[in-house]
């Protein structure tokens, strides 16, 4: 295993991603054209003009940032933006959250309509969910998993009271790299978190401009609004080895998808353990390919504490030939 891709997931979106491509590379102008009919509303200029306010509803990001990673990967596969690589199909590929789907798009394993279709019923599904039950989500920078354990667990034990009367939900999240982890729950828990986080030794605590607790129960009513449309989706078996963001493992048939998907929703996302599985099989060379630099920075980070090189490359679509 040499080559893998990644894909972002949301938070990736900037306004203007995916312009020059469309502007400039034969045949993205008609990808995000068959977006438009397919999301029923102008996702291009959304993309391409913003405002940054729209751009960043979850409903919108979503689609937004799949449709631009797949606009960024044909215009690699077509040769048309500037990378130095010597080979342009994967070994492998991972994406994080919502990139699984673009990750499942690039293996072959799913249609570009059906994947859209489903991430924007993904994106509306959690916009909704977000709406029922509020919630947020918290960036501790510095602590092992064990010390983030240990902050939700104390959080729990002294209980601060919820708006909405409900027993306070706080759990990690995304495992991301070596001494990134983000928390999401319940908003009361979340700010108690941040709060002691100093105290744990945590360098720092983010609060999320999120919409919502994603990847918790929380996400439960968008698991089951989208099980019907995965149940549904004609999945194939991929053209190449898929990582799953539940377990950091690979997919072993098309029939694991959905409940790994639905899964993923509810659950946390595994990335630094996605990536350490990918690099104990001999990946060497690692392509970014969406808006944005998040993953590389990651992939950066998590070899430094294995004290391992890897090859780099990013394909925002912003360096177009």
């Amino acid at each position: 295993m040499n080559t893998v891709f990644m894909f972002p997931g949301q938070g990736a979106q900037q306004v203007g991603m995916g312009r020059d491509l469309s502007e400039n590379i034969p045949g993205i102008a008609d990808l995000y054209a068959r977006a438009n009919e397919i999301v029923g509303y102008d996702l291009a200029s959304i993309c391409f003009e913003g405002p940054a306010e729209r751009l960043n509803i979850t409903e919108i990001s979503q689609p937004a940032i799949f449709v631009t990673s797949v606009a960024c990967l044909t215009a690699l596969r077509m040769g048309k933006v500037a990378t130095g690589l010597t080979e342009i199909e994967p070994d492998a590929c991972a994406g994080l959250s919502l990139g699984e789907y673009t990750a499942l798009y690039a293996a072959g394993a799913v249609e570009f309509d059906d994947a859209l279709k489903l991430v924007q019923l993904r994106g509306r599904s959690m916009q909704t969910a977000a709406e029922q039950r509020k919630g947020t989500m918290v960036s501790i920078l510095g602590l092992s998993q064990e010390a983030v354990t240990r902050l939700c667990q104390a959080v729990l034990d002294d209980p601060p009271t919820e708006d909405d009367g409900l027993a306070p939900l706080l759990v990690p999240v995304n495992f991301n790299c070596p001494g990134q982890i983000v928390i999401s729950g319940s908003p009361a828990a979340c700010n108690r978190a941040a709060v002691l986080a100093e105290k744990f030794g945590a360098a720092k605590a983010v609060p999320l401009q999120v919409a919502g607790a994603f990847h918790t129960e929380m996400m439960a009513p968008a698991a089951s609004q989208l099980r019907g449309a995965l149940n549904a989706c004609p999945f194939s078996t991929p053209s190449c080895k898929l990582i799953a963001n539940v377990d950091g493992q690979l997919y072993d048939s098309p029939e694991q998808i959905t409940e790994k998907l639905l899964r993923q929703l509810t659950s946390a996302v595994r990335w630094q353990q996605s990536i350490e599985f990918l690099l104990d099989q001999n990946a060497q060379r690692f392509v970014e390919i969406g808006p944005g630099r998040v993953l590389t920075g990651l992939l950066k980070k998590i070899c430094r504490a294995r004290k391992q090189q890897v090859q780099q490359f990013n394909i925002s679509g912003l360096n177009v030939t």
